[in-house]
């Protein structure tokens, strides 16, 4: 039974909404991260480098955690060189596997991306094979960021495989994170029709029009950690609309023209399927960008 959570990278816009999620549900949490610390939810604070495999064993043999969740790398690939970039994403989450497997940990969970298919940092348009995406969609990353997400991805289906490994491991693909004020200001308050919707919008179609409201994105953070199923499983988790006023029917004919449509699209629908996260982990995204007050 889970009691305490280790959560890295607690200083940081998705560390600090998990962390809070698990302190409403109960849960000791620690907070272990590279940096001084700077949010008061947590029940303690580990300063650690998570690139050094013995640190990261040392904090979590001092956390007495009983899961993990790894949100502490570095966020895009806009302010770092590639290679740090990739060292942040993959050799941290490695050394938090090592030491979670060595620790008989329960459970982990990661922070994956919308870009381990290939999305918002590259130049060429995303690769839409077939509409809506789900987990077992082709990944063609090329950046820096992209590469590292689907890497760790990879690592852990290999420690998945392992007997030693922790029960449960999972990776979330998060698109876009945003709070009430930044859902109000980039989409509510903004015109989201198909005609001022640009390449490089906020939600737009390298990120397949998703995005998902911070309180979700913390909540199948945890639901993640308590799941029950065996080795790791991949995730999406977004809302369930698009960032647009237009039909997704629409949406789909107009950006993604050579996708397989393999299933009528109603309304507002979001373009990838989140009926695993439904299945495996009982969770569906509560809030809208339409409903922000």
């Amino acid at each position: 039974m889970l009691q305490t959570i280790a959560v890295t990278g607690g200083n940081g816009k998705l560390g600090k909404a998990v962390l809070a999620e698990l302190d409403n549900k109960n849960y000791e949490t620690v907070n272990v991260a590279r940096g001084k610390r700077r949010e008061e939810l947590s029940d303690s604070y580990i300063r650690t480098d998570l690139l050094d495999a013995g640190n990261v064993y040392g904090a979590l043999v001092e956390s007495n955690a009983d899961a993990v969740v790894h949100a502490g790398t570095i966020p895009g690939p806009g302010r770092n060189p590639g290679y740090e970039v990739y060292e942040s994403n993959v050799m941290s989450t490695y050394h938090i596997l090592e030491a979670a497997s060595a620790l008989n940990l329960e459970s982990v969970c990661i922070a994956s991306s919308i870009n381990a298919m290939g999305a918002a940092y590259q130049d060429d348009p995303i690769d839409v094979r077939y509409l809506p995406v789900d987990e077992k969609h082709p990944v063609t990353p090329r950046d820096p960021y992209a590469i590292s997400k689907h890497s760790l991805e990879v690592t852990c289906d290999g420690f998945g495989r392992q007997d030693t490994a922790p029960k449960t491991i999972s990776t979330i693909r998060y698109p876009w994170i945003a709070t009430s004020e930044e859902l109000r200001t980039n989409f509510k308050s903004a015109d989201r029709s198909l005609e001022k919707i640009g390449s490089e919008a906020m939600g737009g179609p390298n990120e397949l029009f998703t995005y998902i409201h911070i309180d979700d994105a913390a909540r199948v953070t945890r639901k993640a950690l308590e799941a029950n199923f065996v080795g790791h499983e991949r995730f999406w988790a977004v809302a369930s609309d698009t960032t647009l006023d237009s039909s997704s029917d629409i949406v789909a004919g107009r950006y993604y023209p050579d996708a397989e449509l393999r299933e009528s699209l109603s309304e507002h629908q979001s373009l990838v399927d989140i009926d695993k996260a439904r299945k495996l982990l009982d969770w569906a995204p509560n809030h809208t960008w339409r409903e922000v007050d």
